[in-house]
């Protein structure tokens, strides 16, 4: 069975890397930003190695790994659901013309067909619209600094 994957990047210009990373590491704050989420909870540091509860509005409680946290560069988060895993790579990448934001959906596993109709094809089709809201976001906070 052949991984499913897909990409959404973005070149943003006028947001500096470190508050575009400070708004995706603050795991405990992404319901500010991301309306179809009703929470994600970390304790302690968001770090290699470390985990979050994730509440989806429309989905069940969900227990998302970090198995790669590079500070102001990438983190990938990985849920894993009965026979498929779903990884998430969220890239801070530093262009000629700005920073590119990108992330890279991909499930893999021997019921991932299942899981690609369930659940990642609907966080694929949300991530342009996700990604403007963390841009955003990220705005508001380096101009009130």
């Amino acid at each position: 069975i052949d991984m499913w994957t897909r990409s959404y990047s973005i070149i943003v210009k006028d947001v500096s890397l470190e508050v575009l990373w400070t708004v995706w590491s603050d795991s405990n704050q992404w319901h500010t930003w991301k309306n179809n989420i009703e929470f994600a909870k970390i304790e302690g540091a968001f770090e290699t190695g470390n985990s979050f509860v994730f509440k989806p509005k429309s989905g069940l409680r969900l227990v998302v790994g970090l198995p790669e946290v590079n500070p102001n560069k990438n983190f990938i988060t990985a849920t894993l659901f009965f026979g498929a895993t779903m990884c998430d790579n969220h890239e801070l990448i530093e262009r000629a013309d700005g920073i590119e934001v990108k992330i890279t959906i991909n499930i893999d596993g021997i019921l991932s067909w299942v899981w690609r109709k369930i659940v990642a094809e609907g966080v694929v089709a949300g991530l342009p619209g996700q990604t403007e809201a963390m841009i955003a976001r990220a705005l508001k906070i380096q101009q009130k600094n």
